[in-house]
């Protein structure tokens, strides 16, 4: 190897390069075994392959070419004036992602580029300023190399318009990868990028996790600044989405913490990244609680078994586990948090469309007046109440417990150009039978934990069905980050998913 240039790697070309983890990658880089720019161009191969397939997966809104190229070989520089093994971020870690292509969610914004949020009526809008959490990956050397599709508002599980098409789930491209950030978790699964950012006020990084078979991670409150009027709605939080739990706690690490933008930013504590490493594999000493159905969400057999499964195997691995019931029913849930939705982000969303309505989805349309139909009905104030109740529910199921679990998702999957205005017939439920739900909203097994937001929740793996992956959240007790990156870093290497990826199910 000479001064100039890294030794050459024998990966570069391999499908496997761009599936490597995002801590190994840079563990590589301070090596000299793999240049930052090396390994951004074998992303934006396979970005480029995508593209030219008659089905894209189509994960990106805007992949950023040159800016990420030049920014990459300015990395190279960097690493070589650096002795090898060392990083050049020195002992703080303040330039911990340096060299690593991370792609951001396009509600994310990016000065100087476009800001739309899949609506046509803002296609032209330029942001002025970078979201906190950009600005937080580009001060730690993270190259933003593209930019994910979400639907409109990001107020779907699945993941289509019409200014930016349909993204499809790459374990199968009939199928979405979920919403509101399916972009952000098909990029992940095809290996189109290491990390990425996510948003969730109803499930929108835990949904698409699931439903494509990587990590999404909803901070608690206030943990993660976010822009705007609507980082102050108690159900919104940023986070990171990634393919391992490790990587998912290096970008928590980086957009976590107090900015003087986000006044209900408040100070977290660090969830080491090597710690999670270096975790065992076994659970010795956790008490989990399992509740399989939240109440009456109808889960489907596959969905049910396999998260069983998962749970079975974290008994195996030492965990006491009692399965509780909770006293929430859909429509309960339903009703409280569409009000919430009704006064604050239909509110907000009505201004923006105001006098250009006829240029929204149909399914921004009728999220809206759902949302508005129950603000008529249920106060703010109540809507809050209720909220509490809920919260209340479950500390006392959690009580003397480390964490909760759960399905993410009563069903598996749904239509890449799925829009299910007319709500959503469950079928094979694990109990038997069929049920209609009047919005499809009442299949996410996520939402409660927006209600109850100041506990953080990660989705992992739990296993696959009928070649889908299927999601098991991992709820811990509020601002109790430390035992949920714990719990999902043992039960990763319990029942490890790594070998799971599209077009590769079986051992295991």
């Amino acid at each position: 190897m000479t001064a100039e240039s890294p030794s050459p790697t024998t990966v570069d070309d391999s499908e496997e390069l761009g599936l490597v983890s995002a801590v190994e990658v840079l563990r590589r880089f301070a090596r000299r075994e793999l240049a930052p720019s090396e390994y951004l161009e074998h992303l934006l191969r396979r970005i480029q392959d995508d593209e030219a397939e008659p089905r894209p997966v189509n994960a990106f809104t805007e992949v950023l070419h040159e800016e990420a190229r030049r920014l990459a070989q300015e990395a190279d520089r960097q690493y070589l004036r650096t002795p090898s093994e060392q990083s050049p971020g020195g002992p703080s870690g303040d330039r911990r992602l340096l060299g690593l292509p991370v792609a951001t969610k396009e509600k994310h914004a990016l000065a100087g580029r476009s800001h739309s949020q899949g609506m046509r009526a803002y296609a032209d809008v330029i942001a002025d300023s970078d979201h906190p959490v950009v600005q937080r990956i580009r001060r730690h050397g993270g190259i933003v190399h593209g930019r994910t599709a979400s639907p409109e508002f990001s107020c779907a599980t699945f993941t289509h318009t019409r200014l930016w098409g349909v993204t499809r789930n790459p374990w199968d491209r009939e199928l979405s990868p979920g919403g509101s950030s399916g972009g952000a978790s098909a990029a992940l699964a095809a290996g189109m990028a290491p990390l990425a950012t996510a948003s969730d006020i109803a499930g929108s990084t835990r949904l698409p996790a699931a439903f494509t078979g990587v990590v999404g991670y909803k901070p608690p409150y206030g943990a993660v600044p976010g822009a705007g009027p609507f980082a102050a709605d108690w159900y919104r939080g940023d986070g990171p989405m990634a393919r391992t739990v490790s990587d998912v706690a290096l970008l928590t690490e980086v957009m976590r913490g107090p900015h003087p933008g986000d006044h209900v930013t408040v100070p977290t504590r660090e969830v080491p990244t090597m710690a999670l490493e270096q975790a065992p594999e076994d659970l010795r000493g956790r008490r989990i609680v399992y509740s399989p159905s939240l109440g009456d969400y109808p889960v489907q057999r596959g969905v049910r078994l396999q998260v069983d499964e998962a749970v079975a195997a974290m008994e195996s691995a030492g965990a006491e586990i009692v399965e509780v019931e909770l006293p929430w029913t859909t429509a309960e849930i339903r009703e409280v948090t569409m009000a919430h939705f009704g006064h604050l982000l239909a509110d907000g969303m009505g201004q923006l469309l105001r006098g250009r309505e006829d240029t929204a989805e149909d399914y921004t349309l009728r999220f809206m007046e759902d949302a508005r139909r129950q603000a008529r009905r249920i106060s703010l104030f109540e809507s809050v109440d209720r909220e509490r109740l809920m919260q209340e529910q479950l500390h006392s199921a959690m009580a003397g417990a480390d964490a909760l679990v759960a399905p993410v998702s009563a069903i598996a999957s749904l239509p890449a150009t799925a829009t299910c205005l007319d709500g959503l017939t469950v079928d094979d439920v694990f109990e038997g039978g069929e049920r209609h739900l009047e919005h499809y909203w009442e299949a996410h097994m996520t939402v409660p934990f927006n209600v109850a937001n100041r506990c953080p929740v990660m989705s992992v793996p739990a296993g696959i069905h009928q070649g889908r992956p299927v999601g098991l959240q991992i709820v811990g007790h509020p601002y109790d980050e430390a035992a949920v990156f714990d719990i999902a870093a043992r039960f990763e290497k319990i029942r490890p998913w790594a070998h799971r990826r599209p077009g590769r199910t079986s051992g295991g």
